[in-house]
């Protein structure tokens, strides 16, 4: 039995403005645009849930609103749904039990680390998750799952990484690995873009977080890193030495839906595993690329 206090909150940063996929986001927030027929939300909403994760918490900002109503019960809708004898069971995924999500919102864009930070009274003395909605994460157990099976065994914070070919690290945080154990990697540090040549490991850090309350304290601090902004990796590579550190490498396939061709691909993607559309979308693309 785990003596590690359980992981019930997550934080999911949604305050950005979207501005790569304009116009498309001119009036509706990037988390709502879909993937097939699922709000890229959804996916990370669903992720936290599978991991029994209970609170989840939206750090919005200006124009967000209908990420909210996204969760809220539609009443016209449904009420029409009903009456046409259709299937409710739909919108099952975007019901919450009242008091079950929250939102607080980031005024100003300083940065990832400050948008945990605004989430600091909800979170209180609780360890917490943090999912990055842009990064879709899919395998047969969701990403969060994994880390907090991990969590149960080792406690402390957790990330999660991906191994990519050495060529690509320098877009990415990397971790310095010490030892591992199957997927369990102990973390010695944290470095933010490195060179090449400079890189201490393939694994880059990919979106998702199990920390402490203590990275609050010293986010608290509001110290700039990287391009001006109040840096989660900074906060994280103080915690390192002091409490137990590890990453998970995911056993899933992650898609950066927070570029336009990823995005494509994991439309694509998701779409050809789908027992409705499966073989028609491969067809499709077939006859696209003769």
């Amino acid at each position: 039995m785990s003596t590690h206090k359980p992981i019930k909150k997550a934080v999911f940063p949604v305050a950005g403005l979207g501005t790569r996929f304009l116009p498309a986001t001119k009036a509706i927030p990037k988390e709502l645009l879909p993937i097939v027929d699922r709000p890229l939300i959804q996916y990370a909403v669903d992720e936290a849930r599978e991991a029994g994760i209970e609170e989840i918490i939206f750090v919005t900002g200006r124009g967000k609103t209908a990420l909210v109503e996204n969760f809220d019960i539609a009443f016209e809708l449904e009420q029409t749904m009903r009456e046409r004898g259709k299937d409710l069971g739909v919108l099952d995924p975007t019901r919450f039990t009242p008091g079950d999500l929250i939102t607080v919102r980031q005024q100003v864009p300083l940065g990832l680390g400050h948008a945990i930070w605004c989430a600091r009274a909800i979170v209180g003395d609780e360890p917490f998750a943090i999912l990055l909605p842009d990064e879709l994460m899919v395998g047969e157990t969701g990403c969060m799952k994994q880390m907090v099976e991990a969590y149960n065994e080792v406690g402390g914070n957790l990330v999660s990484v991906l191994e990519v070919p050495h060529d690509q690290v320098s877009s990415y945080g990397v971790i310095d690995p010490g030892s591992s154990s199957g997927a369990l990697t102990e973390v010695r540090g944290l470095v933010e873009k490195p060179k090449v040549e400079d890189a201490p490991s393939n694994k880059i850090v990919s979106g998702r977080y199990i920390l402490q309350p203590d990275v609050m304290r010293t986010l608290q601090t509001q110290e700039k890193g990287a391009g001006g902004e109040i840096q989660l990796t900074d906060a994280m590579a103080k915690m390192i030495g002091h409490q137990p550190f590890h990453a998970v490498t995911f056993n899933g396939k992650r898609y950066d839906c927070g570029s336009k061709v990823g995005f494509v691909e994991a439309t694509l993607a998701l779409a050809l595993e789908r027992e409705d559309m499966g073989a028609e979308i491969r067809a499709i693309a077939k006859k696209l690329l003769d």
